[in-house]
């Protein structure tokens, strides 16, 4: 479990196709701290640290997050938002966030307005009853508040300190992110399915 709250940046320092997977390494500031077996959220996809040492880490990512996700978008160089795991007992200051990437939206707008940044981004309209104005979400695994809405596209504003301290800043349109909808909505939604006659 995660809180959307971008520790730090990382950056991928290699990327090995192995049968359909790939292992990934991460050059990151926290590494050291790290252990075999933590969960870390990279670009908001929960991924099990499988080596580490005082500079990165590594993860495998599998052929279902590959095909789930924009990880296979990434390439060696790109900047990655990290966050380790929440401990019990820690702030909540962003919302409660999986790592479970519900799909891949795509930037369609990056515009500034006065010291912020708007950015659109459009996604698969099977997933408009999963997202609500002033709702949260994680966008790339970074958690933001919806600020517009249409059917299949939505508007975020990044504040300075979000625009320079996560990968925000460097994603151009046309870019794929990791969606991740709100974890009590998706409960409300699957409820209301099941009472359906």
């Amino acid at each position: 479990m995660f809180t959307g709250i971008i520790e730090t940046l990382g950056t991928v320092a290699s990327i090995l196709d192995h049968h359909g997977s790939r292992r990934v390494r991460y050059a990151a500031s926290f590494a050291a701290e790290l252990a075999v077996d933590d969960s870390v959220s990279v670009n908001g996809v929960c991924q099990t640290v499988v080596a580490c040492d005082a500079s990165g880490f590594e993860t495998v990512i599998v052929e279902e997050t590959l095909r789930k996700t924009a990880f296979g978008e990434l390439n060696t160089g790109d900047a990655v938002n990290l966050e380790r795991s929440l401990r019990l007992g820690d702030r909540l200051d962003g919302h409660l966030v999986q790592g479970h990437v519900d799909t891949v939206g795509r930037i369609e707008a990056v515009e500034a307005e006065g010291t912020n940044w708007l950015v659109t981004v459009s996604f698969p309209e099977d997933w408009a009853g999963h997202i609500v104005g002033r709702g949260s979400i994680a966008l790339d695994g970074i958690s933001l508040t919806v600020a517009r809405l249409e059917r299949t596209r939505f508007t975020v504003a990044i504040i300075p300190y979000t625009w320079t301290h996560t990968n925000l800043g460097g994603k151009r349109v046309g870019e794929g992110v990791n969606l991740e909808f709100d974890l009590l909505g998706k409960y409300l939604l699957r409820r209301l399915e099941l009472q359906k006659p």
